[in-house]
């Protein structure tokens, strides 16, 4: 992990300070900091500062322009598999490199959170973990077979819980499973870096959206924009868990139970990576604490004995009288049993 220096930096000037350099040094929120790097680096670039500003008008304007077109022709252009070979493509040819691994590295955290979800429910439910190491692992379906599964979790866990009478409750510290989470970084494969790979992420995001509303049937499309809403949802469940409805604050995209507009599906869809990011990090942080805590007992345990404190079992005062209460013997031993 990256530490915060304690001393301003040397190329920092208080009369002209950078905004980036505030955003690496800010810890505010918890990140990942190959994530941090990776994100900066795409949103501090030539492309989205010039390039954006074009775009993002041009793409809402097409998203207006195929909604009436699918009214006409509701399936008439669709093709999932034309959809993600074309991402796959152009994201291998013009998008940068931390932005391509920022998108495969959603697809891990998602699944991640998902099965740590199912791990500390009351019930058992089946999920599908995405785990892509390349570009071309995008081919087979993945955007939509990520917003199946949540919306497929949800559905699964609430009728199980349901049907057997139970709820998500808050657990000890200790007694949370984060086996689901991984504190290092997915192994992904080398991103494509040709002169060509320079449109940052933000860019990517906007001008494949009506892409993918055209390529997708109206009632996909909409599920995919509506699945960006979960992210509240994701982290209610996760808080109820914890205990510390303070996770929620860590979330943009509010409950689905009052759509957006698809008009900012792409602004969104940033915000919806940037909640997972942080939400994971956050639960490798208490993954640590947890770990650290269980260190700490055989450590001081350790400790007492060097000292000569614990090494041996006190003998019991010549005129202590052992316990032989029936009772207390029944108790003992059914509660070894």
């Amino acid at each position: 992990m990256l530490r915060v220096p304690a001393a301003r930096p040397a190329h920092h000037d208080a009369s002209d300070p950078d905004p980036w350099l505030a955003l690496r040094l800010d810890r505010s929120l918890p990140l990942d900091d190959g994530a941090r790097e990776d994100l900066i680096g795409s949103m501090s670039s030539w492309s989205r500062r010039c390039l954006l500003p074009l775009l993002r008008p041009l793409a809402r304007c097409a998203i207006v322009v195929i909604q009436l077109l699918k009214l006409l022709v509701p399936r008439g252009l669709t093709s999932s598999k034309w959809l993600h070979w074309t991402i796959a493509r152009g994201l291998a040819r013009f998008v940068r490199p931390d932005a391509n691994r920022l998108i495969l590295r959603h697809f891990h955290l998602g699944s991640e959170i998902a099965r740590f979800i199912v791990d500390n429910s009351p019930v058992d439910v089946a999920t599908t973990p995405i785990r892509p190491r390349c570009l071309d692992d995008l081919r087979d379906g993945l955007f939509v077979r990520h917003d199946v599964n949540l919306f497929n979790l949800v559905i699964a866990l609430n009728h199980e819980l349901s049907r057997r009478g139970l709820e998500l409750a808050a657990r000890p510290l200790d007694e949370i499973d984060f086996s689901a989470i991984q504190s290092d970084p997915p192994a992904l494969d080398r991103m494509p870096a040709r002169w060509t790979n320079q449109l940052d992420l933000a860019s990517a995001i906007e001008l494949y959206t009506p892409v993918y509303q055209l390529l997708l049937s109206d009632r996909d499309f909409w599920r995919a924009s509506n699945s960006l809403q979960l992210d509240e949802t994701i982290a209610i469940y996760v808080a109820r868990i914890l205990g510390d409805a303070s996770l929620l604050g860590l979330v943009n995209n509010r409950h689905p139970l009052v759509p957006e507009s698809t008009l900012r599906a792409g602004h969104r869809l940033l915000l919806h990576g940037l909640g997972t990011e942080v939400l994971h990090a956050a639960l490798v942080e208490l993954k640590e604490r947890q770990r650290s805590a269980g260190d700490a007992g055989p450590r001081r345990a350790a400790a007492l004995g060097a000292l000569g404190y614990g090494a041996s079992t006190p003998s019991p005062r010549k005129d202590a009288t052992p316990c032989t209460d029936s009772t207390d013997s029944t108790s003992a031993t059914t509660t070894t049993a």
